[in-house]
């Protein structure tokens, strides 16, 4: 594989990657690479990755692992080589961020009630495209997990430690979204009177700087999706026009400066 060939794939590049590693170490990243590697596909070219794509793997990584934080760090460390193998363009692992919580995660035998949080009817219907799959997959785990006990060696039995990662893995991402779909209240599809913004707007901006227009859903952090314009009601973006009517102007700073815009039309989202 030549360094700079930018289409080397998944496959090919973790088992570069884990070569080049000490028998300890690649024993410690072996089942958390293949694991990212198996999220995209053995085949998907490495240099295709995007920016988006890795930062909703952290998400999804974070919300159901309660080891993400190591996890994340060993594939960082996969990116990190992978740039300077002349494998990506960018270094991708600069997206690989873990989500930041305050202290331990609480127990939810405490828990009284889960907090409500509000989805568009197309997040829900994902949500509940996604549970129905995920629970499809748990025969096939299964499987093989006992085709893999049946090998009585266990110190050295990679395949059935990464069966049971992936079972603890879908197990968790199925409890969370059967919680969220628990407590999800719907954004009625009805017309609104008001032209307020607020989660499920579909809405305009216009730059006033260089002219341009930019077409955005607010939606909920859980069902951000920025290659279709979904951007979370928390991003910069989101918490300046949260509450604005259309035909307001809006200033939002970021670290290069000031941003101006005008809200040239607010909807309802088309799904």
């Amino acid at each position: 594989m030549g360094g700079a060939n930018q289409n080397v794939n998944l496959g090919e590049a973790a088992d570069s990657f884990l070569a080049g590693l000490s028998a300890s170490e690649k024993e410690i990243n072996r089942q958390v690479i293949y694991r990212f590697v198996r999220w995209f596909g053995w085949k998907r070219p490495l240099g295709r990755l995007t920016a988006p794509e890795i930062a909703n793997y952290a998400g999804r990584v974070s919300s159901s692992d309660t080891d993400h934080v190591k996890k994340l760090d060993l594939v960082r460390d996969f990116l990190v080589h992978a740039k300077k193998a002349g494998w990506t363009k960018g270094n991708l692992a600069l997206h690989l961020k873990a989500k930041k919580g305050k202290g331990k995660a609480p127990s939810w035998s405490k828990q009284t009630s889960p907090e409500a949080i509000a989805l568009t009817q197309h997040g829900y219907t994902q949500m509940k495209q996604e549970l129905v799959a995920l629970k499809s997959k748990r025969p096939q785990i299964v499987d093989d997990i006992h085709r893999a006990a049946a090998d009585k060696d266990f110190r050295e039995n990679a395949p059935l430690a990464a069966a049971r990662e992936d079972l603890s893995h879908l197990e968790g991402r199925i409890k969370k979204l059967e919680e969220m779909l628990n407590s999800a209240v719907l954004i009625g599809d009805q017309p609104k009177i008001t032209h307020k913004i607020s989660v499920g707007s579909s809405i305009v901006l216009l730059d006033l700087t260089s002219g341009e227009e930019m077409h955005y859903t607010i939606v909920n952090p859980r069902e951000v999706a920025p290659a279709k314009g979904k951007i979370s009601s928390a991003s910069p973006i989101g918490k300046a026009i949260i509450g604005r009517d259309q035909g307001d102007s809006i200033e939002i700073k970021v670290p290069a400066g000031r941003l101006n815009y005008k809200i040239k039309r607010v909807g309802s989202e088309q799904t």
